[in-house]
């Protein structure tokens, strides 16, 4: 068959999350036992499963529909609202600047208005974590938002797509916390500081999936945005005690801006046709 109907193809969130999970931790589990020097690459290569799977689901789905899809929201530089990604990127920095400020009332320090002189995680220097936050930006995008958001969102609002995709987002990080070396792992020393990390992961699913959708369903808006949330929490100076307000703080703007965006996160126009709404509404705005 030569055409494909948009309707063809059914979409298999929970067949991707298995492998997802699956061709990541295959590598990650072994790193907890390897030297630093081994396990960073092994980190590297489980980092891309999501994206390798996401690629393999599309480039075998049979459908020509899909495959321009994830062209257009990769390299369709026309539908990101740069000014969406902007206010973004501020909300999140005015996000940090008020937990810091709220943590002074708690006997913070006001030193973490300042930036990190190193990154978090070690092993790899300051040019190779430098380029580990931005390669991680673009490889997370393209798996989550190449196949897996959509996958869950084919099937209802995206309100519930949010709340289930920060849940299994971040859980997908456990094997890191001990992995030495990594952030996550650093976070060991209080059971606080761990539970904190995989709670603020989703609101954060909320925030990307409001930069995904304000862009047409753009994968390029949200490697931005995601580069600047993994630099701005590498590099300015909070305690992991901020770190647990900032999760208050960002629940708290994600109930604002899904009460403003309401429409957004609520139709329900794309459920079951989510590759067929995607185009008609393309070709209705030119």
């Amino acid at each position: 068959m030569s055409e494909h109907n948009t309707d063809q193809y059914r979409y298999r969130p929970v067949l991707f999350f298995v492998a997802a999970y699956v061709f990541t931790w295959i590598f990650w589990i072994p790193a907890i036992f390897t030297p630093e020097s081994i396990s960073p690459v092994l980190m590297l290569i489980g980092l891309i499963a999501p994206a390798a799977v996401s690629t393999v689901f599309i480039m075998v789905s049979g459908s020509d529909v899909l495959k321009q899809d994830l062209k257009n929201k990769i390299v369709g530089f026309y539908k990101v609202k740069w000014m969406n990604v902007l206010l973004a990127v501020m909300v999140f920095a005015m996000v940090i600047v008020c937990s810091i400020l709220l943590s002074l009332l708690f006997g913070q320090s006001p030193d973490q208005f300042s930036f990190t002189e190193d990154f978090s995680f070690t092993g790899v220097g300051i040019a190779g974590a430098f380029l580990s936050i931005t390669v991680a930006s673009i490889i997370e995008e393209v798996g989550w938002k190449g196949y897996c958001e959509d996958s869950i969102g084919n099937y209802m609002n995206w309100f519930w797509e949010s709340m289930i995709f920060g849940v299994l987002w971040s859980f997908w990080h456990f094997p890191l916390i001990f992995i030495q070396g990594t952030y996550q792992a650093s976070l060991m020393v209080n059971p606080l500081y761990v539970v904190n990390f995989f709670v603020s992961g989703i609101p954060m699913g909320f925030v990307i999936t409001w930069v995904y959708l304000a862009s047409d369903r753009s994968i390029l808006a949200c490697m931005v945005f995601h580069f600047f949330v993994n630099f701005l929490q590498e590099k300015i100076a909070m305690t992991q005690e901020t770190k647990c307000v900032e999760t208050i703080v960002i629940t708290l703007v994600t109930v604002i801006i899904v009460v403003v965006k309401k429409d957004m996160f609520f139709e329900t126009r794309h459920v079951g046709r989510l590759l067929q709404y995607s185009t008609e509404d393309r070709q209705k705005n030119g």
